[in-house]
């Protein structure tokens, strides 16, 4: 998320120093994909930034009543929401965050203030009640991995994977991700994409050599399909079920992206599917939610269920 809102800055300081630009224009300047570009400057027409397009030949991208570096296109409520991003509440990097409160000084004097108060009224803490404060610091590489996305050059790098191997290989680096206090370099290597944690990066140093960078290549995207992949890997099996309607809430506190919800049954309850690590692991997650939820699938997780109600009468029957 960092890196999309420290782009999306970036082009709103283009069109605030140009009259117009492209679409190429903002590729070429942020070495992404023109389909990129298309996209952040849409992304900032649906967040409410006064931008508009021009089609034909000379078209191209304008803020609402030419370019303005003071800003003066905004709407007070566009101010409020564009500078939240500058406040504690925000993924974007501090660079990002320090360059918007440069920009609150740049607004007209009515919409000042409230840009202002609009940065400091959110606090996020992601600590949950009754678990230990852990601080979580950057991973010591992060700094020199992003310059290398930035400049677009080859990196030789050094890891260890979870099994404690050690490698040392060159990577062509298209993007970083943050997932939860992890970050990850996702990559192109000579065997295909590959996503390394940052935090096993033993060191990393950057050649002269540019980035092959696939021409239709969406971090976002990229992210999407590696998270897709990672959350299957982890949990590959799979549960049939039917839950009484006032039960679909529990499940999905319970299991979140790991929950399917299907269609109702003729009796009304709705068929659902829930992943898991394994058939015993799943059973004991599903234990106590008997009471609205019946499984149907596989065989072997209703027997560890039948096993662990077995069990449960025996010891407190």
């Amino acid at each position: 998320m960092s890196v999309r809102t420290d782009r999306l800055v970036a082009v709103l300081l283009m069109l605030q120093r140009r009259e117009q630009v492209t679409a190429a224009e903002v590729a070429r300047e942020l070495e992404v994909s023109e389909r990129t570009a298309r996209r952040d400057l849409d992304a900032l027409a649906m967040a409410g930034v006064p931008v508009y397009s021009t089609q034909g030949r000379g078209g191209g991208w304008r803020l609402v009543g030419g370019a303005r570096t003071d800003l003066s296109g905004l709407t007070a409520d566009e101010a409020r929401a564009l500078f939240l991003v500058a406040g504690p509440a925000s993924a974007a990097t501090p660079a990002v965050k320090a360059a918007l409160r440069k920009l609150v000084q740049a607004l007209p004097e009515p919409f000042r203030a409230q840009a202002e108060a609009a940065a400091s009224s959110l606090v996020m803490d992601p600590q949950r009640w009754g678990s230990n404060r852990v601080e979580h610091r950057p991973p010591r590489f992060l700094g020199e991995l992003q310059d290398a996305v930035i400049r677009g050059v080859q990196v030789r790098l050094g890891y260890v994977d979870s099994r404690g191997a050690e490698t040392e290989r060159t990577v062509h680096p298209l993007g970083i991700v943050a997932k939860g206090p992890a970050w990850y370099l996702v990559s192109h290597t000579e065997t295909g994409r590959r996503t390394f944690r940052i935090d096993r990066v033993t060191s990393a140093d950057p050649t002269d050599d540019p980035v092959h960078r696939p021409e239709d290549f969406d971090l976002a995207e990229s992210w999407r399909e590696i998270a897709d992949d990672i959350n299957r890997k982890r949990t590959p099996m799979e549960i049939q079920a039917v839950c009484v309607p006032q039960g679909i809430g529990i499940l999905r506190i319970g299991f979140g992206d790991r929950l399917e919800v299907g269609g109702a049954t003729t009796d009304g309850r709705i068929e659902v599917v829930i992943r898991g690590r394994d058939e015993c692991t799943l059973a004991g997650e599903l234990a106590g939610l008997v009471e609205w939820l019946e499984v149907t699938g596989p065989t072997g997780v209703r027997d560890h269920l039948a096993s662990i109600g077995n069990a449960l009468v025996e010891r407190y029957g």
